[in-house]
């Protein structure tokens, strides 16, 4: 194909990806609006109630390094990662919550994958996880993709070559290891969440880096190992996978030593960006791995138990009396994280608090180093 039309396809490649991952804009009615009451109020103090109130609330909620109302501290910074193909220099932008009033050695660490068109700051104050941090004590990572990489800001969670997902998992596990020994973190409770691309991209570093991270959750995900192009993102996230997910699993690793990976998966009912097919393909695939099910599919061993809310249906999948993967589908929420702050883009107060329920989730996991295949979970 000649260049210019190489150009042309990717361009208009761009455009459908970003017509697909943002959201549609509500109508500016209040903004419509204020112009007819200021002329119709006979009083001058009419006007700035109007505008004031609106802006205070909104600098208040959504200013960037507020670090969503936490006390404990808030550092921004670079990683340098090893080079990768076509790469020289591989920085990693990153952001780093530590929580006051308590040591950080052998301090659990939550790594954050943001999603398409969100930064650090954004995704640190929609899910509000550092007020957790300051609660219950772990730090948290918030790796951060750059405009130069994507102009959207995903991850390349489908490509898994070296120059791509590849290299940007690899980033992201160089940088994870440095931040944990420079602050002597718990290199047994290491845990990893994400949403939307993010999500992808934690599931890909779950499947391949089971010796570093004790446990993960996908908010949002599209299912792992089916898509290697933008093209086959594109149909996955909207249909999810056409192959069997057990297949998909059972060809990117060896379950027989694959050593279990606890998995949290948390998906809106409504979404329209990434179809609720792929957090049953997701569940699936996790079941697969730590080993529910045999290589047909087939229930081999420990218990479902669903629990039904008003606003979410919650299954648990239990193992020796510990919960090892467990999924929430939540009413009524589209492709937004869960219980979140709503003033901030992809983030919604409807449904229960994905980040408490996270938490909830990982401190029950550990990673121990020394054991082998099922074992390895306690």
């Amino acid at each position: 194909m000649p260049k210019s039309l190489t150009k042309l396809w990717l361009r208009g490649l761009k455009r459908l990806v970003a017509t697909q991952i943002a959201p549609p804009r509500a109508p500016k009615t209040r903004a419509s609006a204020q112009p007819v009451r200021a002329k119709t109020a006979k009083s001058p103090a009419a006007k700035p109630k109007i505008s004031a109130k609106p802006r205070v609330v909104r600098e208040s909620r959504v200013r960037p390094r507020a670090s969503a109302w936490a006390a404990g501290k808030w550092t921004r910074s670079f990683h340098s990662a090893p080079p990768t193909a076509g790469r020289f220099v591989n920085h990693l932008a990153y952001a780093l919550y530590l929580p006051t009033g308590a040591s950080l050695a052998d301090m659990p660490l939550v790594v954050m994958m943001h999603g398409c068109q969100q930064s650090a700051d954004e995704f640190a104050q929609g899910t509000r996880i550092n007020l957790l941090a300051d609660r219950f004590g772990f730090a948290v990572l918030y790796p951060e993709q750059s405009k130069t990489a994507h102009v959207h800001r995903c991850w390349h969670w489908y490509e898994d070559s070296a120059s791509s997902g590849g290299g940007e998992a690899a980033a992201v596990v160089s940088l994870v290891r440095e931040v944990v020994e420079r602050h002597h973190f718990d290199s047994e409770r290491i845990y990893l969440a994400g949403m939307s691309a993010g999500a992808g991209l934690a599931a890909m570093l779950a499947v391949k880096y089971p010796s570093l991270f004790a446990a993960v959750g996908l908010h949002s995900g599209v299912v792992f190992g089916d898509a290697h192009s933008a093209i086959d993102a594109m149909d996955a996230m909207r249909r999810g996978s056409r192959s069997d997910p057990v297949g998909l699993i059972d060809g990117a690793v060896d379950v027989a030593d694959y050593p279990g990976m606890p998995a949290m998966i948390v998906h809106g009912e409504l979404d329209s960006v990434v179809s609720k097919t792929n957090a049953e393909q997701l569940t699936t695939e996790f079941l697969r791995l730590n080993r529910f099910i045999d290589a047909n599919g087939a229930w081999r061993s420990g218990e479902r138990r669903e629990e039904k809310y008003a606003d979410s249906t919650v299954t648990d999948y239990v193992k020796g009396g510990r919960r090892v993967v467990k999924t929430c589908i939540v009413r009524g929420l589209g492709h937004a994280w869960s219980g979140g702050d709503d003033t901030v883009q992809f983030h919604s107060a409807k449904g229960p608090d994905a980040s408490a329920m996270l938490w909830e989730f990982f401190k029950y996991q550990r990673r121990v180093q020394t054991a082998v295949r099922d074992e390895t979970l306690v």
